[in-house]
């Protein structure tokens, strides 16, 4: 049976993380082939081995911030399987609540606020050059920016405030300001290679399930309308939206897969 990605080649990058699984998996039963990019020495999934085995899926080895690693990913594949389809911009640092103390907002360390910029942001810039300019060439091909609902609001710290630790725990206020970047930097690529066929957009996902403590799910999900927190399937349909035909006529926009939460 035939799917709607038949014939086309997506390219992911944090392929191994928390949610990079899920969009290689959505991507490759849509019938695309993928191209799975992370750092060395992050495992494949067990279940994705499968569609490596049959040549469906590539892993390959490159740090979003070396321009040069990821020119060596496009080249060693490009001559085989042509310009991508498809970009997922998936690569990003974020630090999920535990119980390693952190630290106080006046003693953020510069260089670990950078680090995430450099990630979240700059890694996107350079991958979306590297992959997103042979799509510009062949005149198609769609970008999806993986953003986050903390593109829009700031984190509530009352969602973290019943964690023991001292000083309390504290998202990293570098996250949301890197995903709103991330936001304004879609809508700039959107308008220069619109004209050339690429669309690209960004999916901001709100909280996902993910075996948070229960306090938290009980917090966040009180302000959901929905009233509840992301299974992974809910995120694969507007992955799927983006990446195929469906959204021929969609860029420059921002998806929220949120329950809801920023309706308030």
């Amino acid at each position: 049976m035939s799917g709607p990605l038949d014939g086309r080649l997506a390219v992911v990058t944090g392929a191994f993380g928390r949610l990079g699984p899920v969009w290689c998996r959505a991507l490759l039963e849509a019938g695309a082939d993928v191209l799975a990019v992370d750092l060395a020495g992050q495992a494949l999934p067990d279940d994705l081995r499968a569609w490596e085995r049959n040549g469906r899926l590539t892993a390959a080895t490159a740090d979003v911030r070396r321009r040069d690693e990821l020119e060596a990913v496009l080249n060693a594949h490009q001559k085989r399987v042509g310009a991508p389809h498809i970009l997922v911009n998936n690569a990003g640092i974020d630090q999920p609540p535990g119980k390693a103390a952190g630290t106080t907002l006046e003693h953020v360390p510069f260089d670990e606020f950078m680090r995430v910029l450099e990630v979240n942001v700059a890694g996107a810039f350079c991958a979306t050059q590297v992959f997103g300019g042979p799509m510009a060439a062949a005149g198609r091909g769609s970008i999806i920016n993986v953003g986050s609902l903390y593109a829009s609001v700031s984190p509530d710290a009352r969602f973290y405030d019943h964690i023991d630790v001292v000083p309390p725990f504290l998202k990293p206020p570098a996250y949301g300001a890197s995903k709103a970047a991330l936001a304004n930097l879609t809508k700039y690529f959107a308008t220069h290679w619109g004209p050339s066929g690429v669309r690209v957009n960004t999916l901001s996902p709100g909280g996902v399930l993910g075996g948070q403590d229960p306090e938290f799910r009980r917090k966040f999900t009180a302000r959901v309308p929905l009233g509840r927190m992301a299974e992974h399937s809910d995120l694969t349909g507007p992955l799927l939206f983006l990446a195929s035909d469906a959204s021929s006529y969609v860029t420059g926009s921002e998806i929220r897969v949120d329950g809801g939460f920023c309706a308030w």
